[in-house]
C-alpha cells in the first residue's frame, strides 16, 4: 500500500488569498492512502522542501503530492528535493491549485476551495499508482550549428568555438555581417560599426573550430537534441572561391545592373559582384537572376570559338578575372550543392528586416526623398552610394531641412502593435551625426514618445536636445509632394497643442522591425513556433528566453524579438552557453515519461506514425513478420498523441498509464 504525503502551499496570497488552505489540507488527510497532510507558507522555500525531505527520510511517505503552483516552473524543484531525500523522483505528483483554482476563480472563494480539493484528489489518485521510473541517456554529437551570420550569429559561433566545439556558421548571403555591416556608427558611443564588427567577422572566418558556410541555406533538419542531421544547400556562385582573390575586376566589367541590396536599393550593383568592401569572405558571385548572358551564350554552355584567333569568346567577367576563377560553362543547378552535417545543438540567429516605405501610402512613398532609416544609414556611411555625403536621392543636393518620423509600422494596430525598441535611438544617433557634420541644418524629429531605456541612452537623447535638434511629441499625419522635390509635413505637437505644417527637403521613416520573409520556411524545417508578434517563440518569456519548445534549438537576437546590439550579443552568448551544455556533457538525459510500444500487441496498422508531431515513430519489419511501430525515445516528448490514437492499445505512455488516468477520473467524479 502506498503512503502518500500531501503538502499544500499558501504561496503568500496567490493561493491563500482565495483558497481556504487549511480546509484543503484537512480534506487531503481524508483521502485513501494519505498518511500525512501538511501546509506551509511557501512550499518552494528551503523550509518547505525540508519538510518534505524529512518525511521521506523518516520513511513516513513513499509518494509525494505538492499542491501549489504550475509544474512548468516548480515541478523540477520538488522532484530534486524528493530525489535528494532518497525517493525516486517520479514518485512525485504536483497539483496546480494556483493556476487552475485561485487565479481563475478569484471572486469565488468557496468555489475555488472546492475545485482545489478536486485537483488535490486527482493528484493523490494518480500518486497512489505511480511506479518508479529511471532517466535514460543518449550520446551527443560534439558540434553545433549557428544559422545566421549577423552580429548575433557571429557572437554565438565564437562563443561555442572558443569552448572547443566544432561550429558551423550558415549565412544565406555571400558574406557574414548582417544588418550591422550596413550601419555607419553605433549608439550611444558613436563608434564605427565596421571597426567593431569586421575584426569579429575575420576572427569567426579564420577560427579553427568554425566552418563558415556563406551563400548557403538550411535545406532540411532531422533528428533530435544531441543528434541533428542537417542538409545545407550552397547556391552556385560560378566563381571558384579557391581561386578568387576578391579584386572586383569582374564587377567592374559586368554590364548588367540591379538594385544593390546592401545599399538598401539606393544604388546599383552588377550581376557579378562582391557584397561590400569589408565582406568576409571577400569573394565574388554571379547573380544568375540578373545576368544578361553576355558574349551570346547562356550559363551552362561552352564558349564559341573565334574563327580568326581560334580562342574561346569569353564573357566580360571571364575576360576580366586575372585568376581565371569564373567558369560560365558550368551547368546551372538550381538546387546547388548539398552538404550534410551532424550537430548536437542549433542556435537560430536569423536577424530581422525593416518594413519598406511603400506600406505607408500617406507618407508619399513615391518621392525619392522619403527614405527609410536604413537607407539614410547607407547615405551617411563612407562606403555608401554617396561616400558619406548627405545628399538627397532626387538631385544629389545637400538638404537644408530633415524630418524624422518615428514608429512607422510599430505601435500601430494596422501593422505591428509592438515597439521596435531601438528605432528612437538610431534616429537620435543619425540626427546627432548629421548635426555634428552640418551644424546649420534644421532637424525636426516627430515621436509618439522617446524610448531611451538603455545604459547611457537617456543622456544621449538629452545631449541631442542640447545640440539644437527639434523634438515634437505627436504623430505625423501625412506628407505631400511639393515642387522642387520638397515635401510638406503635416503634423501635430501635443506639448504646444498646435498643428505643424512646414516644407522639408528629406524625410526619414523609422520603419518597423520584422522577422525576415523566409522565416516561415525555416520554422517549418526546424519545428519553431511563432509568438503573437510573429517572431520566433521562446520557451518562456522570463525563465527560458533562449530556449524553444524543441529541445536542442536555441534563439539569439532579433529573430526572437527586437533588440539592440548589446542585448543581441548578450542573448547570443546566453544561447551559446545553453547550446554548449549537452555538447560538454557528451550525453543528453531523456526523461522516462515517453511512449513505448508493446510489440506483442501492435498490429502494424501505422496510424500512429503520421500523427506524431515529433516524427519519433517509424514502422519497421523484423524478418518476415508484419511491420511494427518503433518509437525513438530521444525524439519522443511524451505528448500522448500516439497513445490515444492506437486502436489496439499497444502504446503505453509511462507516467500516464491507464491505472493512473482512471484513478484521477474516479477521484474527480466521486
Amino acid at each position: 500500500m502506498a503512503k502518500v504525503g500531501v503538502y499544500v502551499c499558501h504561496c503568500g496570497s496567490n493561493i491563500a488569498g482565495v483558497i481556504d488552505v487549511a480546509a484543503v489540507r484537512d480534506f487531503a488527510a481524508t483521502l485513501p492512502d494519505v498518511v500525512i497532510a501538511r501546509k506551509d507558507l511557501f512550499m518552494c522555500s528551503d523550509s518547505g522542501q525540508e519538510m518534505v525531505k524529512q518525511d521521506v527520510r523518516d520513511g513516513l511517505v513513499d509518494r509525494v503530492v505538492v499542491a501549489a503552483c504550475t509544474p512548468r516552473t516548480h515541478e523540477p524543484i520538488f522532484r530534486a528535493a524528493v530525489e535528494k531525500a532518497g525517493l525516486n523522483k517520479y514518485l512525485f505528483e504536483m497539483a496546480n491549485i494556483r493556476d487552475q483554482a485561485s487565479w481563475v476563480h478569484g471572486h469565488d472563494h468557496e468555489g475555488a476551495t472546492e475545485k482545489a480539493k478536486l485537483v488535490v484528489a486527482s493528484a493523490v489518485g494518480k500518486a497512489r499508482n505511480l511506479e518508479p521510473l529511471e532517466d535514460k541517456f543518449v550520446p551527443v554529437t560534439d558540434a553545433a550549428l549557428v544559422i545566421g551570420g549577423g552580429i548575433g550569429g557571429i557572437s554565438a559561433a565564437l562563443e561555442l568555438a572558443n569552448m572547443g566545439h566544432k561550429t558551423y556558421l550558415v549565412e544565406k548571403r555571400p558574406s557574414i555581417g548582417g544588418v550591422m555591416a550596413q550601419l555607419d556608427k553605433t549608439f550611444p558611443t558613436n563608434d564605427c560599426s565596421a571597426c567593431i564588427l569586421t575584426p569579429m567577422m575575420v576572427e569567426a572566418f579564420n577560427h579553427p573550430n568554425i566552418e563558415t558556410l556563406t551563400y548557403s541555406e538550411v535545406d532540411d533538419v532531422e533528428g533530435y537534441i544531441g543528434n541533428f542531421k542537417v542538409k545545407v544547400r550552397r547556391k552556385q556562385t560560378y566563381v571558384d572561391w579557391n581561386k578568387c582573390t576578391g579584386c572586383g575586376d569582374c564587377a567592374s566589367k559586368c554590364p548588367s545592373k540591379t538594385p544593390d541590396e546592401f545599399n538598401a536599393g539606393l544604388s546599383d550593383r552588377r550581376a557579378a559582384y562582391i557584397m561590400f568592401p569589408q565582406a568576409v569572405p571577400k569573394k565574388a558571385v554571379i547573380d544568375l537572376d540578373h545576368c544578361i548572358n553576355c558574349a551570346g551564350r547562356e550559363i551552362g554552355t561552352a564558349p564559341k570559338i573565334n574563327q580568326k584567333t581560334g580562342k574561346p569568346i569569353l564573357a566580360p567577367c571571364e575576360r576580366a578575372c586575372p585568376a581565371e576563377a569564373i567558369d560560365r560553362s558550368l551547368v546551372h543547378d538550381p538546387q546547388g550543392a548539398i552538404k550534410e552535417i551532424e550537430v548536437g545543438s542549433i542556435v537560430v540567429a536569423t536577424g530581422y528586416q525593416v518594413m519598406e516605405k511603400d506600406w505607408f501610402k500617406e507618407m508619399a512613398p513615391a518621392s525619392p526623398n522619403v527614405v527609410t532609416a536604413l537607407q539614410l544609414e547607407r547615405i551617411i556611411s563612407a562606403t555608401g552610394p554617396t561616400e558619406g555625403k548627405l545628399l538627397r536621392p532626387s538631385d544629389r543636393e545637400k538638404p537644408h531641412t530633415i524630418t524624422f518620423v518615428s514608429c512607422m509600422g510599430s505601435r500601430d494596430e494596422h501593422f505591428h502593435s509592438y515597439c521596435s525598441r531601438f528605432c528612437c535611438m538610431y534616429m537620435i544617433k543619425q540626427a546627432r551625426l548629421i548635426k555634428e557634420k552640418y551644424p546649420d541644418m534644421v532637424i525636426n524629429m516627430h515621436f509618439i514618445d522617446v524610448r531611451a531605456a538603455g545604459k547611457g541612452y537617456d543622456e544621449y537623447y538629452t545631449g541631442a536636445r542640447k545640440m539644437g535638434i527639434n523634438f515634437f511629441k505627436g504623430k505625423v499625419g501625412g506628407l505631400e509632394m511639393l515642387p522642387g522635390d520638397k515635401l510638406r509635413v503635416l503634423a501635430y505637437d501635443m506639448e504646444s497643442a498646435t498643428s505643424i505644417d512646414y516644407a522639408s527637403d528629406l524625410v526619414v521613416l523609422a520603419t518597423a522591425v520584422e522577422l525576415p520573409q523566409d522565416a516561415v520556411s525555416l520554422a517549418q524545417k526546424l519545428g519553431l513556433q511563432f509568438c503573437g508578434s510573429n517572431f520566433f517563440r521562446e520557451l518562456h518569456p522570463k525563465l527560458g528566453p533562449v530556449e524553444t519548445a524543441t529541445e536542442g534549438l536555441f534563439l539569439a537576437g532579433c529573430c526572437q524579438g527586437p533588440k539592440d546590439i548589446p542585448d543581441t550579443v548578450s542573448q547570443a552568448k546566453g544561447a551559446a552557453a545553453a547550446a554548449a551544455v549537452p555538447l560538454a556533457q557528451g550525453r543528453v538525459k531523456i526523461e522516462p515519461i515517453i511512449s513505448e510500444v508493446r510489440a506483442e500487441v501492435c498490429s502494424g496498422c501505422g496510424i500512429c506514425a503520421p500523427l506524431c508531431p515529433y516524427h519519433a515513430i517509424s514502422m519497421k519489419r523484423a524478418g518476415e513478420e508484419r511491420p511494427r511501430a518503433v518509437i525513438e525515445m530521444s525524439a519522443c516528448k511524451g505528448c500522448g498523441v500516439c497513445t490515444s490514437a492506437c486502436p489496439s492499445g499497444a502504446i503505453v505512455l509511462h507516467g500516464y498509464e491507464e491505472t493512473q488516468i482512471f484513478a484521477q477520473i474516479e477521484a474527480l467524479t466521486a
